[in-house]
């Protein structure tokens, strides 16, 4: 390992020329804008053998990351934002081929209003769409995640596309030490790809993407949710191999015997883990879990970890459009409802549109839970 100072989207790009792609397409789109950037830079110095392919629209690079996978390549883009919902027609298609591609997407907001700023509404509008999902805490992560995403997506038993997610600006902007591996490690760790035949084999030929009547396209969607069943499996055993802490999807900090706990995904956690800290010292019975992989969602591992507690505070950075709750507050009330478990929860909506979140303002949520007058909605620093 060395180390090299970079922000999210640098640690991304450094970490796709490490794998040497056969295919890059995108299209750039602020916040992940300098991810392609900084490889076409990597491509004309002759650091890569890659295909880079600058295309008029995040539809089109998608589609040519499907034609590039589909002929037995690696096919890697980034997008955000209105972008990523533009790719939308060809991401289902992406998945209902099984082609391993992957996708970095820095969360940013979707307009209207225009805001160009970080939350997690784009990448969980797509939560259905047959992607796995992976949200990295900081750019170390970005890294790691970027690595370790066409072992997992490329298992013979999984065969599914890996969308790397990271919070705009407060992760693909924000510049630290990150750990590195060699050039030769991470190409070792990779191996060569696994390919599940390939149009350009001839000897073998094949057909993607043609008309499934009723007889054939039930069986197809199946096909996809054992891939995503597989998954939970695959993508623990690949970040094992790569650092323990990897062995699990989701992190935990102080929940042995957390009597309230508060649960996360991307770079709040920092805020969150703080404010954990500070209310230990006071004696306060407090913990917080990140999820990392929120597909497939790990329901099991978060049913343990929050097991014990007595209530939960459950953090959406999402405006829940016609609904109960967010999207992660609805995954969790599923998980809970389904065991039948008594614990107590509500669910808050913060960081939109960059909304600032600091433990300042964790601590009120955990002052909130504590006197037990939670409405099932809330909005943290929200103006008026």
């Amino acid at each position: 390992m060395t180390k090299k100072i970079l922000n999210g989207n640098e640690a991304i790009a450094f970490a796709m020329k490490q794998i040497n792609p056969d295919v890059v397409a995108a299209y750039p789109i602020t916040p992940s804008t300098t991810i392609p950037e900084k490889f076409s830079e990597f491509v004309a110095n002759g650091e890569v053998e890659t295909e880079f392919v600058p295309v008029e629209s995040e539809h089109s690079a998608m589609s040519a990351c499907i034609g590039a996978a589909a002929a037995g390549g690696r096919a890697m883009t980034a997008t955000a934002s209105q972008g990523l919902a533009l790719m939308h027609e060809v991401l289902v298609n992406a998945s209902g081929l099984r082609l391993p591609i992957v996708l970095a997407n820095a969360n940013r907001a979707l307009a209207a209003p225009l805001s160009i700023h970080g939350d997690h509404s784009d990448s969980l509008l797509e939560r259905d769409s047959g992607w796995i999902q992976l949200f990295a805490s900081s750019p170390q992560e970005a890294y790691d995640l970027t690595v370790q995403a066409f072992p997992i997506a490329e298992n013979e038993k999984v065969r599914l596309p890996v969308m790397i997610c990271f919070d705009g600006f407060e992760t693909s902007h924000l510049t630290t030490n990150v750990e590195v591996l060699s050039d030769t490690a991470v190409k070792k760790f990779i191996g060569p790809i696994k390919k599940s035949g390939s149009l350009f084999d001839f000897e073998n030929p094949q057909t993607l993407g043609s008309y499934a009547t009723p007889d054939y396209f039930f069986e197809v969607k199946r096909g996809q949710t054992e891939g995503f069943e597989n998954a939970k499996k695959v993508i623990l055993e690949v970040g094992k191999k790569f650092d323990k802490k990897y062995s699990q999807p989701i992190e935990e900090f102080e929940t042995a015997d957390a009597e309230i706990i508060l649960v996360v995904m991307g770079s709040a956690f920092g805020a969150v883990k703080e404010t954990v800290k500070n209310l230990r010292q006071l004696r306060q019975k407090v913990g917080a879990v990140r999820i990392r992989t929120f597909r497939p969602f790990p329901n099991e591992k978060i049913l343990k970890a929050v097991g014990k507690s007595k209530k939960i505070g459950i953090l959406d950075r999402m405006v829940p459009l016609g609904s109960d709750g967010g999207v992660l507050f609805n995954e969790i009330n599923s998980a809970l409802f389904s065991a039948k478990s008594k614990i107590k929860i509500a669910n808050f909506i913060y960081g939109i549109g960059q909304r600032q979140f600091n433990p300042a303002h964790a601590a009120k949520i955990f002052e909130q839970l504590k006197k037990g007058k939670t409405p099932k909605i809330n909005f943290v620093n929200l103006r008026g």
